[in-house]
């Protein structure tokens, strides 16, 4: 997976969290299957709990194409949160991809992507993302070099 330089802090959502018990493994660190939920929290955050948070309409009927991650550090226990920083990378008419990194302020744990689609759930068949979503989601678009 080739992760994208680090973007300017206004195109980056932030997701905090804090490590649950049930969270570690036998081997005393953060399970690797754990990671794919918080960058699920995250991006539940970032399309419907902040939207609403704000009185703006959130993002819905999207599922995940394709997820890739790279585990860069063991993450271990700690009272100190930890955060999900999050970008898009590109935006097409129907799909989107994002960024991610789990991390504190002096390390990556992982570096991750997933490739989003748009989805209409009533006929269960992939859609085009609406002008809304487009410009919702383009918040979040690192701009090209």
């Amino acid at each position: 997976m080739q992760q994208t330089d680090r973007p300017a802090a206004d195109c980056r959502h932030i997701y905090e969290f804090k490590i649950r018990f049930g969270d570690i493994d036998s081997q005393g660190h953060v399970n690797n299957v754990k990671f794919l939920g918080y960058l699920e929290d995250a991006r539940l955050e970032m399309f419907h709990g902040d939207p609403v948070r704000k009185g703006e309409k959130p993002v819905r009927g999207m599922v995940v194409a394709r997820h890739e991650i790279d585990y860069r550090a063991p993450l271990l226990p700690t009272v100190y949160p930890i955060r999900v920083e999050t970008w898009v990378t590109e935006l097409r008419t129907a799909s989107f991809r994002l960024a991610y990194e789990v991390r504190d302020d002096d390390t990556v744990y992982a570096e991750a992507t997933s490739t989003l689609v748009a989805f209409d759930v009533e006929a269960n068949r992939p859609r085009r993302f609406t002008p809304e979503e487009r410009e919702f989601i383009g918040r979040y678009l690192v701009p090209s070099a």
